[in-house]
């Protein structure tokens, strides 16, 4: 069995998790090509480069709208890589939702659960990978319901959707297609700690989404000094995931590093493995 196993130690966001996935063999042309099957219009580029984080070369995702990068922590510092390579331009294409991503309105439309799903079904996008992406923004609909006390229906996007969520949650499905796994495994979900500035306040991290996301799943807190974890990242570890351990017994292929975009005493990275389950017996 084909494993894509996710080392969540210093959390999870949506760019991050795209950038693993290039950084893991996902072609960016690619899935600049699926996404541009949105059809709806070149407002943004995808901005791919290499970096270093802590000495380690990996791979850094910026969605930039009006020439401003846009990032999964809307509230984050600047890039925390040391850049060892040039940044790749990818031209895509604006999906007009309010962003699971970021914790405030960057003046994006505002669209319900509804409207994302006739966008992301009035695509040209395999049906597999709709129905993944939709899975994913469902998630992040029925906590920010729950959150707000609204029904699903009523809930519009101020902090789920602009045009960087779209780009992360719909690239999330891409990618995990693109690879071709069996199944997907993860470790306990570092959150981080400290306060997040959401579009009501500061709150205390995990963000209010976050923490309904990820009831029943394994979860670490404090082991960084910022919030680790989105309520996309949260939401693509928990639509994806079947198998939860922080000790696997697998034979890993491949290594990837999706780069975050803040500095930390821990690195800000996201790992994960191309791996299989039939490890060879040791002589």
């Amino acid at each position: 069995m084909n494993i894509l196993y996710y080392d969540c130690f210093s959390g999870i966001s949506g760019d991050m998790n795209m950038a693993a996935m290039i950084d893991l063999g996902v072609d960016p042309h690619y899935l600049k090509a699926e996404l541009d099957k949105l059809d709806l219009g070149a407002e943004f580029e995808l901005k791919v480069s290499t970096c270093a984080c802590s000495g380690i070369k990996g791979t850094q995702v910026h969605v930039c709208q009006d020439g401003k990068k846009y990032h999964d922590h809307d509230h984050a510092a600047e890039p925390s890589c040391e850049h060892a390579g040039h940044a790749e331009h990818h031209p895509a294409h604006d999906h007009a939702v309010a962003s699971a991503a970021r914790h405030e309105h960057h003046h994006a439309q505002l669209r319900n659960l509804a409207a994302i799903e006739a966008i992301i079904m009035s695509s040209d996008l395999k049906p597999e990978v709709k129905q993944t992406s939709l899975r994913i923004f469902d998630l992040i609909a029925k906590a920010e319901a729950k959150v707000h006390g609204k029904p699903v229906g009523e809930v519009h996007f101020h902090e789920v959707g602009a045009t960087d969520s779209i780009v992360d949650i719909v690239g999330a499905a891409i990618c995990f297609h693109a690879l071709r796994v069996d199944a997907v495994w993860a470790s306990a979900i570092e959150l981080g700690s400290g306060l997040v500035q959401c579009a009501h306040g500061l709150m205390p991290v995990p963000a209010p989404a976050t923490a309904e996301i990820v009831h029943g799943l394994p979860t670490t807190r404090g082991g960084t000094d910022h919030e680790a974890t989105t309520p996309t990242g949260a939401a693509i570890i928990a639509a994806l995931t079947s198998r939860f351990t922080s000790t696997p017994a697998m034979s890993t292929s491949k290594t990837g590093y999706g780069i975050g975009h803040r500095q930390s005493s821990r690195p800000n990275m996201l790992r994960v493995f191309l791996a299989s389950d039939d490890c060879p017996a040791h002589m």
